[in-house]
């Protein structure tokens, strides 16, 4: 979803397509009014991948989370030895909507049907050059829920390794750098 733009301190705004290969990466050239009343031409590179939602799924009478662990490319080519990231549940919003989104993406990773789920808050995650807004969820899982062994969707390349672990373990796993 876009939104008006409405700041008076931006102007001239003009946007060039430089990818459309898996998603978009724009050069935005436009002018700003500094603070000393001049105007400055600006050149930024904007990548717009759409928005997403995460969540932490916790069993609090077990006190244990669910994680994912999978393959990114990106973390390996700056070096990240084996490029492999343990995680929270991911996915990129499917028509716009977060919450339902976020559910779909729960069953299809880890294989846990869940309905209920708590928005905790969202955040630009990469502000200087990604436009993605990501909303983060947690929500309540028990061995009931589970329907399949989840892994990731099959026509989305996905090669996902499903993790139950104690919460303090991932605590401890974000301390030594085994979650980042």
């Amino acid at each position: 979803m876009k939104f008006q733009m409405q700041n008076n301190r931006i102007r001239n705004m003009k946007r060039e397509l430089l990818s459309d290969n898996w998603y978009t990466l724009e050069k935005v050239s436009f002018e700003y009014l500094r603070d000393d009343g001049v105007w400055e031409q600006q050149t930024r590179e904007a990548y717009d991948r759409g928005n997403g939602a995460a969540i932490l799924l916790y069993n609090a009478r077990k006190n244990t989370v669910v994680l994912t662990r999978q393959f990114r490319m990106p973390t390996y080519v700056n070096g990240n030895e084996d490029g492999m990231m343990v995680e929270v549940c991911a996915g990129l919003l499917e028509k716009g909507n977060a919450e339902e989104t976020i559910k779909m993406e729960v069953e299809e990773e880890t294989g846990y049907k869940i309905e209920k789920v708590q928005k905790v808050f969202e955040a630009y995650m990469s502000p200087g050059s990604v436009t993605e807004i990501l909303y983060f969820f947690i929500g309540q899982y028990e061995e009931s829920m589970k329907i399949s062994d989840g892994g990731g969707a099959d026509d989305e390349t996905e090669n996902i390794e499903v993790l139950e672990m104690p919460f303090p373990k991932a605590l401890e796993m974000m301390k030594n750098g085994e979650i980042r």
